[in-house]
C-alpha cells in the first residue's frame, strides 16, 4: 500500500510532467520548421529539408503567422518551385548558431547555406556582408511594439510606463537571441528609465530575470500568449502583429498600444538578402521580386505588419 505522502509526491510529479508536455505542445516549435509543397501539403519539423528544397529561407520568427498564406500564394504563381523550406526562429540564433557555425536542431544538422536570410535588424545582414556571405538586401515590411495582456485587461495596464509597477508578473523575449527585446524592447525600457527594475540587468533565456516577477522566454511569440492565458504572467512585450494573430485565433488575450516613439515604429525594419553560397539563387531572386508585389505586401498588412515603401523594396548593395 502506497503511503499518502508518497502518493501526493507522485501526483505532484505527474502534474508537473503533464504541465510541461502541454506547454511544449503549445509552444509549437515544430511549426518553426516547415516545408511547403506546391500541392498544398505542409511538412513540420523536417530539418533535413533545409539541404534539398527548391527554396530555403531562414526568417525572423515573429512572422511565422504569415508564412502559410504567403508561401501558398507565392507557389501558386511559381509552380516550378515545388518545395519551400521555411525556418522562423530568432534571427540572432540563426546568425550565430546556423550561419556562422554548424548548428543542430532537435539533434539534426541544419544547412549553413540557406538561400535567403531575414532579420529585424539590418546589422545582422551587415555582419554576414563583412564575412563575404551576403551582398544585397531589401527592406520588405515593418512592425512596432505592443503589450500583450489577458482578455479584458484585468490589471488595467495603460501603457509601457506601467511595466514599472510592482504588482505585475511579466513575460518578455530573452535578450540573448530575441531581436525584439535585444534591439528594441530593452531600448524602450531604458528610454522609460525602468530597465534595471524590470530586468535586474540580467541576460538569460527561459529563466526568471527577476524571481517571480519577470520571465525571459525561449520563444516569446509562442510562450508569452500561453503564459498569459494560463495565469503565469500579466503582460508581455510583443509585436503588434502577434497580438493581431492571437486575437484572430480567438485566444483570450488583448493588446495595449505603446505610444510613439517608445513603440520603435520608426526603427523596426525587416531586411532580407540572398546568401552568396545559396544553392537556389534564381529562385531566391524570384522570391525577392514577389515580396515587392502588391499581393505580398497586402498579405503582410493583413497580419498587422506595416508595408514597405517602393524605394525600400528596391534591391540595394552594402
Amino acid at each position: 500500500m502506497i503511503k499518502k505522502p508518497v502518493l501526493n509526491m507522485f501526483t505532484t510529479l505527474l502534474l508537473l510532467m503533464l504541465s510541461s508536455m502541454v506547454s511544449a505542445k503549445d509552444a509549437g516549435h515544430g511549426h518553426d520548421y516547415r516545408t511547403f509543397n506546391v500541392n498544398g501539403d505542409i511538412g513540420y519539423g523536417n530539418i533535413k529539408d533545409s539541404y534539398d528544397s527548391d527554396l530555403v529561407m531562414y526568417l525572423a520568427g515573429n512572422q511565422f503567422m504569415v508564412m502559410e498564406e504567403l508561401i501558398k500564394d507565392f507557389q501558386s504563381k511559381n509552380q516550378n518551385i515545388k518545395t519551400v523550406y521555411v525556418e522562423t526562429i530568432p534571427p540572432g540564433q540563426i546568425l550565430k548558431k546556423q550561419l556562422l557555425k554548424q548548428g543542430k536542431i532537435n539533434g539534426a544538422k541544419t544547412s549553413m547555406t540557406p538561400d535567403l536570410y531575414a532579420s529585424v535588424n539590418i546589422n545582422h545582414l551587415k555582419k554576414l556582408n563583412k564575412k563575404g556571405l551576403l551582398n544585397n538586401y531589401i527592406i520588405y515590411t515593418h512592425n512596432k511594439l505592443e503589450l500583450m495582456v489577458a482578455e479584458g485587461n484585468p490589471k488595467n495596464i495603460k501603457g509601457a510606463e506601467d511595466l514599472g509597477r510592482d504588482d505585475l508578473v511579466q513575460s518578455h523575449p530573452n535578450p540573448l537571441t530575441e531581436g525584439i527585446f535585444k534591439f528594441y524592447g530593452s531600448e524602450m525600457l531604458k528610454d522609460l528609465g525602468i530597465y534595471e527594475k524590470v530586468t535586474a540587468d540580467k541576460k538569460c533565456k527561459k529563466c526568471w530575470a527577476v524571481p517571480q516577477k519577470t520571465w525571459f522566454t525561449e520563444r516569446h511569440h509562442r510562450e508569452t500568449p500561453y503564459r498569459i492565458e494560463n495565469n503565469q504572467a500579466d503582460v508581455g512585450i510583443v509585436w503588434t502583429s502577434e497580438v493581431a494573430h492571437a486575437k484572430a485565433e480567438g485566444r483570450k488575450i488583448d493588446g495595449v498600444a505603446i505610444k510613439a516613439p517608445y513603440n520603435k515604429q520608426d526603427k523596426v525594419a525587416y531586411a532580407i538578402g540572398i546568401m552568396n553560397k545559396a544553392r537556389n539563387k534564381e529562385n531566391a531572386k524570384v522570391f525577392l521580386k514577389y515580396l515587392a508585389t502588391p499581393d505580398a505586401q497586402k498579405i503582410y498588412a493583413s497580419y498587422a505588419f506595416v508595408p514597405a515603401t517602393e524605394s525600400e523594396l528596391e534591391i540595394k548593395s552594402f
